[in-house]
């Protein structure tokens, strides 16, 4: 792929309705992308069903969820459960009474994890294993879902699986430094990826990221070819990340975090939904915009981009509630500092030479730098402090805006997709957010 293939206008289609089933492969947990498409289900009318990933005893057996659990998890998603484990990647499995790839890294050290290597034949023993595993349990929900979902219905397969390092104290250690170091404390991301650690890890990123969406799709094979058989249709979306166009310059521009570690894997999702395409199953990624979350706080610096998503909403028809979002911003900052402030140290900032190299789409995903590190993170660093509170941050406003754009965007595309790779730029954001507010 040498350019983003940019979704440019609101979609109209609709096909989903009451009686279709709208099935989530992945657990729910907190606030996220999968949120919004979980909405848009339920307005249609839609049969939700999820499944779990499990969880691990104390001795890291993976097991299903209690009763308990079982409850609390289908309230939070507002639909049934099949309490089959799920659990993606293989860090943890290995052939009986060996040592897991978790085992191996435990040992590690800061000082010693660049020349530590690993057993790449007992390596590739244990990632057999959880694929089996995970085949297996895949097997398991699909009988399950079978009987669940009438003749002729639809069937919307939404996929969320995505991450996969293996949990190991080092790796905390090295993660602060790459994408939190500067300075003396600047860690380039190439030596993680030339390490067997790293070599490991992008494996596992693989398997989480984007080989589950493949065994989704074969394994639901049976359940797709009844649908279709008896007047229904199938479709399947996955979240991608693969850079943003936002507003730079004057101009949308397709612009990226760096380093993105599971670039890879991302792009090997995105290969998945061409090959299934091709096949004739329709099946989409979405590359959806950088978000503020929990588990994106470890990358100072990704939430940078969100800020030009003020400017969009503007300039795509923006009227009074677009500016009341600017409004809303403002008392997050400290006194004597004003927004556009704030947008002209991004605009600087997004402009500099450092971060132009980085704007290179083929050469995606790039390595980071001392110079990169020095200006991200330092930016970052300089926003946080001129807000009043550190918890709460205009891009948590800005986050929680993209998240409400991307659901009603990705539901009503999935209907009659453009293509198997779509990009979710600002400009797309920005014209679904004011039409929904009646900008």
């Amino acid at each position: 792929m040498h350019a983003p293939i940019a979704l440019r206008d609101i979609p109209q289609s609709n096909i989903f309705r009451k009686g279709d089933v709208f099935i989530l492969f992945g657990e729910l947990f907190g606030r996220g992308y999968a949120n919004g498409l979980i909405n848009e289900a339920k307005n249609a009318g839609m049969t939700i069903i999820g499944i779990t990933v499990g969880r691990r005893d104390e001795h890291n057996a993976l097991r299903a969820l209690t009763a308990e659990e079982l409850s609390e998890a289908e309230v939070n998603l507002g639909g049934h459960i099949i309490n089959v484990p799920l659990m993606a990647g293989f860090d943890l499995d290995a052939p009986d009474d060996e040592s897991t790839p978790t085992d191996l890294l435990s040992g590690m050290t800061l000082k010693s994890w660049q020349q530590d290597k690993l057993d790449w034949q007992h390596i590739e023993k244990c990632r057999e294993t959880g694929i089996a595993r995970f085949k297996n349990s895949v097997a398991r929900v699909m009988q399950e879902l079978d009987d669940m979902i009438p003749d002729g219905a639809n069937a919307f397969f939404a996929h969320t699986m995505a991450g996969g390092i293996p949990k190991v104290k080092v790796f905390l250690a090295i993660a602060n430094r790459i994408y939190k170091g500067r300075g003396e404390r600047f860690m380039s991301s190439r030596a993680l990826m030339d390490s067997d650690l790293g070599k490991l890890i992008l494996m596992n990123f693989d398997e989480v990221t984007a080989h589950t969406f493949q065994y989704l799709i074969e394994g639901s094979a049976v359940i797709r070819t009844r649908l279709t058989k008896t007047g229904g249709q199938v479709r399947y979306t996955a979240y991608g990340y693969h850079g943003t166009e936002i507003l730079i310059d004057g101009k949308y521009q397709w612009q990226t975090y760096t380093n993105y570690t599971q670039g890879q894997a991302k792009m090997r999702l995105e290969q998945v939904a061409v090959d299934a395409w091709d096949q004739g199953v329709v099946a989409t990624v979405y590359n959806c915009p950088e978000i503020r979350t929990n588990s994106s706080d470890i990358f100072a610096g990704v939430e940078l981009s969100l800020f030009p998503l003020l400017k969009a909403l503007l300039r795509e028809n923006g009227g009074r509630w677009a500016e009341a979002q600017w409004q809303a911003c403002r008392p997050l900052l400290q006194d004597g500092v004003t927004l556009e402030d704030l947008l002209q140290k991004i605009e600087d900032y997004n402009n500099s030479t450092v971060m132009a190299e980085f704007r290179n789409f083929t050469a995606w995903p790039m390595d980071n730098s001392e110079a990169l590190s020095e200006a991200m993170i330092g930016t970052s660093d300089e926003i946080i402090q001129i807000h009043k509170d550190r918890k709460e941050l205009v891009v948590g406003h800005l986050s929680a805006l993209v998240l409400e754009g991307t659901g009603p965007l990705m539901f009503h595309e999935t209907s009659n997709p453009a293509g198997p790779v779509l990009w979710l730029g600002h400009d797309i954001i920005a014209k679904q957010l004011n039409l929904m507010h009646g900008s």
